[in-house]
């Protein structure tokens, strides 16, 4: 009886350990923007383009897709290296340039 309650208490261990990470890892596009780049690109601050005007973000989308990401994995001027989100992909941040170059629509 024994291995068959450790048994059963390692699978429920190992299904809350992964709904805890999927919680985290489900965050969306603009709950990660909240989280991470809202206190800049919300109005600007050191030059950081605001979040929904293209005109704003239209010189940076020009260098490329690629390397946006590489600047913020990388920090460009007041920007830290990762920006904000210590725990974003490199698709997180695409699907975040994309979020904020967009107009609200």
């Amino acid at each position: 009886m024994k291995p068959m309650i450790h048994t059963s208490a390692c699978i429920l261990l190992a299904a809350v350990t992964a709904s805890v990470s999927g919680i985290a890892l489900s965050d969306s596009v603009e709950e990660k923007y909240q989280r991470a780049c809202h206190v800049c690109h919300a109005t600007g601050v050191a030059n950081a383009p605001k979040v929904h005007d293209p005109e704003a973000w239209k010189p940076r989308l020009d260098k490329g897709m690629d390397a946006l990401v590489e600047s913020i994995k990388n920090g460009l001027n007041a920007m830290p290296p990762g920006g904000m989100c210590a725990d974003c992909t490199d698709e997180d941040y695409k699907a975040l340039i994309k979020y904020m170059s967009t107009p609200k629509g």
